[in-house]
């Protein structure tokens, strides 16, 4: 992953001219997201800076990028997986000065409006495209919200655009996240921010119903994984033990060993797959893991973290994954410390699951949806608030030690497809063991893909499948660091979002030492949920609505405790 900072006047008579080294320190503080290079570009009107992590065109690929003929000038973190189509559809129109996977932004950017150009993507960005011949910016971020970008304002009226918020909570008025899939245009800004995604799916009311084919389903993920092991660094996948992230481990095995880049025409440059898992020693996912790793071949690397080197990294976890969200704060915090092992074994890209749970309604709490018209709606209400919770935590988790992660459920064109599936489908249904199990079309469609124990193997999320003892033991830790009084007067302390557990004071208190600004706070999501559900979802079970606890633990006679250490 990158980092990304700009700093953009919308007016005539605004001036960015003497802000370089302003620019140069609030960039400095992305650069664990792109430690290899800085590159900075500035005139009158704009001043981009981009810490590169060098992923694609390591040689020839940093940026900011300048268009020759134009002038235009592009800053992007992310990747575009279909960039060699789009580089080949205007190759006639535009002449290409590098490899790197973002610089055919600039020649659409010539030939399509917006709308049509950031459809067109198929890939996981946030990007500012500074145009100086019309005196305009554009801003865009992916569809999901995968890559995580924040715009800001100073007492100016200047424009700030972040990867993160740390970027800019003193140097900004004011501050908010960019939303997803939704792109700024500088000479529009009357008008806000524009939507560009709109797939049918989402539409509210709407009720898919393609047929379930397992074939079709299983060649749209192979495909979107095989895409996104786009890479000209070592790279690796990451095996939780579950389903999700075990499928595309094996799924990237199969092409491990020829080079995507070239549709595998020649050997891979790095053949040999590496996964990694984590966990407190006897934790419930390891197992699974190195039983898919032998299954699929891979050279399996198996991390063990304790439970004070947990605690030790909870301020540092807060600052990085920039939220206090409990559910956000119990999964980064193993994985934070799994990406700095894995980056210190030179990979620089991971593969992982993330998004299998929203699209396919995996989460344990989905056995109590009423019918297939409400499992739907809540896949979607879960999706369009993905970018605060489980992208957020993939995306900043790795880019604190600069390894980018990539989540192949989220792929644009596999979305489309999973995601018109009639919802009927979805809905938990006894399986191989005569028990209702969740993501039946995903195991189905991955029939001896993965051995059978761990296609079959029942949800866990990933902060219980670390240790059921992890969470155990943070609700100890905070109940020895928050005192009864000062959680009942924790509305007086914190009037905005406030925290009902000793656990959510905890963070929330760690949160406000690095970003005491109303902003932040505004940032970060704070809802009701039992087991990882929305709001909304609650009213399915007349006992959750006594519930606060977002542990899959928590949803009673349907959790399976296979822990045993």
């Amino acid at each position: 992953m990158c980092g990304l900072l700009s700093i953009l006047s919308p007016t005539e008579s605004g001036d960015t001219s003497g802000l370089r080294q302003q620019a140069l320190s609030l960039g400095r503080r992305l650069r664990h997201r792109g430690p290899d290079w800085t590159g900075v570009y500035a005139d009158d009107r704009c001043i981009l800076v981009h810490e590169r992590l060098s992923v694609v065109d390591v040689e020839h690929g940093a940026q900011p990028l300048v268009d020759g003929r134009s002038g235009c000038v592009l800053a992007v973190n992310g990747e575009i997986y279909n960039h060699r189509e789009i580089r080949a559809s205007l190759r006639e129109r535009y002449e290409y000065r590098t490899a790197s996977d973002c610089e055919p932004i600039l020649a659409a950017y010539q030939e399509w409006q917006p709308k049509d150009l950031l459809n067109r993507l198929n890939g996981i960005f946030g990007f500012v495209l500074h145009d100086p011949r019309q005196r305009t910016f554009l801003v865009a971020r992916d569809p999901i919200g995968v890559i995580p970008l924040y715009i800001g304002w100073d007492a100016d009226n200047r424009v700030y655009v972040a990867s993160e918020m740390k970027a800019l909570v003193d140097v900004c008025e004011s501050f908010q996240e960019f939303p997803p899939g939704h792109y700024l245009l500088g000479h529009e800004l009357d008008r806000g921010f524009q939507r560009y995604y709109e797939p049918a799916w989402a539409e509210a009311g709407h009720l898919p119903s393609a047929p379930y084919d397992p074939a079709v389903l299983r060649e749209a993920l192979e495909a979107a994984v095989r895409r996104q092991m786009m890479c000209d660094v070592p790279y690796g996948v990451l095996i939780s033990g579950g389903i999700d992230s075990s499928i595309v481990a094996a799924i990237a095995a199969r092409f491990s060993e020829r080079r995507v880049e070239d549709d595998g025409r020649t050997v891979a440059w790095w053949p040999r797959l590496h996964s990694f898992s984590i966990g407190l020693v006897g934790a419930p996912d390891l197992e699974p893991a190195r039983r898919v790793a032998e299954h699929i071949g891979s050279v399996h690397h198996e991390f063990h973290f304790t439970v004070q080197e947990g605690l030790d990294a909870l301020s540092d976890v807060i600052f990085h994954i920039e939220t206090f969200d409990v559910t956000t704060v119990r999964a980064s915090t193993p994985m934070y410390l799994l990406m700095r092992r894995i980056r210190a074994m030179g990979i620089k890209m991971i593969l992982s699951g993330e998004g299998a749970d929203e699209v396919f309604g995996g989460y344990l709490y989905f056995h109590k949806a009423p019918d297939a018209a409400e499992l739907h709606a809540e896949t979607v209400r879960k999706l369009e608030r993905l970018h605060l919770y489980d992208c957020a935590r993939a995306n900043k988790a790795s880019a604190a030690w600069g390894v980018e992660a990539r989540v192949p459920y989220l792929d644009r064109e596999f979305l489309d497809v999973a995601m018109n599936l009639d919802p009927a489908v979805k809905l938990p249904r006894a399986a191989q063991y005569a028990r209702p199990i969740e993501k039946w079309p995903l195991r189905q469609a991955f029939v001896g893909a993965i051995p059978d124990a761990v296609l079959w193997r029942q949800k866990e999320q990933f902060s219980d499948g670390v240790g059921y003892s992890w969470i155990d033991s943070l609700k100890a830790f905070a109940e020895a660091e928050v005192s009864d009084a000062m959680l009942a007067s924790a509305a007086e302390r914190f009037p905005v979002k406030t925290p009902l557990t000793k656990e959510a004071y905890l963070y929330r208190q760690l949160f406000e030492r690095h970003f005491p600004s109303p902003s932040a706070v505004a940032c970060v999501p704070w809802e009701r949920s039992v087991a990882c559900s929305t709001e909304t979802a609650l009213r399915w079970d007349a006992e959750f609505q006594r519930m606060n606890e977002p542990s899959g633990r928590a949803v009673r006679g349907v959790h399976v405790d296979s822990y045993a250490g």
